[in-house]
């Protein structure tokens, strides 16, 4: 039967109301799943700010509490949702190339109900088992994390095989991924840059062995590959410039645009441009085993967990830009 309860409202201009909310029942290969932990996103803070219409939320890990006819996933499975509601019959998707669907059907927290309420309806399709020994807490940075940021780097690979340095601008927890998993793809003694326009944040990427350096003087490392978590036209500018020859700029983060000159910025320098766009579904489960053999380097991105009673509070210290990961997590077990 459809389950009423107390889910959270975001009316705009940092209000959050508590309502009674409805959830129906799983329909045919759905799965109800109880949510246990949420983490913030950089992308929520628009809702936040402008409010909307369904509950938002696409960082969340869970227990599957209910189950539609036809699904093959057991009661008390525990997981991650993956954001795209991919179709899994189109181009993209047959090949793998499940953020890139052409028929998407939804996306989990931005337009149909997420993390933040007790519940969210998906196709069993996009939800990831993760085991019964991983806290459900530490299981959403299989998420946005380590799944996009792994999949950036998946992409830089693609131009430039032969890394051997990388400049990451903006220390959020994007760039916080991708300095992590920079680190384990390619060692201790890899060179990592990064920059950012918050000195907590600086000192924090320290703590994960990033060289930091001011966004001006990037020039000079001529880095192989540059990630752009900071959507900032001049920022990807910088960043574009500072490359070896044969280097790449990757743009990880939403946001303003970039104008080129082809000629000096592409062709003589044989330099590329690439965009990454969250991660295929496919790329979980590597990630997993990364995430068992990292558990405590990959979780200590997570600066702070508050129950969901606090989610405003939770926003405010996220927005603040002295946090790395922020979760909210739901009364039971994560």
């Amino acid at each position: 039967m459809p389950i009423t309860t107390d889910a959270p409202r975001f009316l705009g201009d940092g209000r959050i109301r508590v309502e009674e909310h409805t959830y129906r029942d799983p329909g045919d290969g759905e799965l109800l799943v109880k949510v246990a932990a949420n983490a913030l996103c950089g992308t929520d803070r628009s809702i936040y700010l402008n409010g909307t219409d369904i509950i938002p939320g696409h960082e969340a890990a869970g227990v599957v509490a209910d189950v539609g006819p036809g699904s093959r996933t057991a009661l008390g499975t525990r997981g991650v949702i993956y954001l795209m509601d991919y179709c899994g019959s189109c181009r993209s998707c047959l090949i793998g190339a499940t953020n890139q669907c052409t028929a998407k059907r939804a996306d989990v927290g931005l337009t149909t109900d997420g993390g933040y309420g007790p519940y969210a309806t998906v196709h069993e399709t996009n939800f990831f088992p993760v085991g019964d020994d991983l806290p459900l807490a530490t299981a959403t940075m299989l998420l946005d994390v380590m799944g996009t940021s792994s999949h950036a780097l998946h992409r830089a690979e693609l131009v430039r095989p032969d890394i051997e340095s990388i400049y990451i601008c903006g220390a959020g927890p994007i760039g916080l991924g991708l300095l992590v998993m920079a680190r384990i793809r390619y060692g201790i003694d890899f060179p990592i840059y990064i920059s950012d326009l918050s000195d907590w944040r600086c000192e924090f990427a320290r703590t994960f062995g990033a060289t930091v350096v001011d966004a001006s003087s990037v020039r000079d490392l001529a880095p192989d590959i540059a990630f752009d978590s900071s959507g900032k036209e001049a920022a990807r500018r910088a960043a574009l410039t500072s490359l070896s020859k044969r280097g790449a700029l990757v743009c990880v983060g939403h946001g303003e645009g970039l104008t080129l000159d082809v000629s000096a910025d592409l062709i003589a320098p044989e330099r590329a441009v690439l965009g990454s766009e969250y991660f295929r579904f496919d790329e979980l489960a590597h990630n997993l085993v990364l995430l068992q053999e990292n558990k405590e380097l990959v979780g200590r991105i997570i600066t702070h967990q508050l129950p969901v009673a606090r989610l405003s509070e939770a926003f405010d210290l996220f927005l603040s830009g002295k946090t790395g990961k922020v979760v909210v997590l739901q009364d039971f077990g994560t």
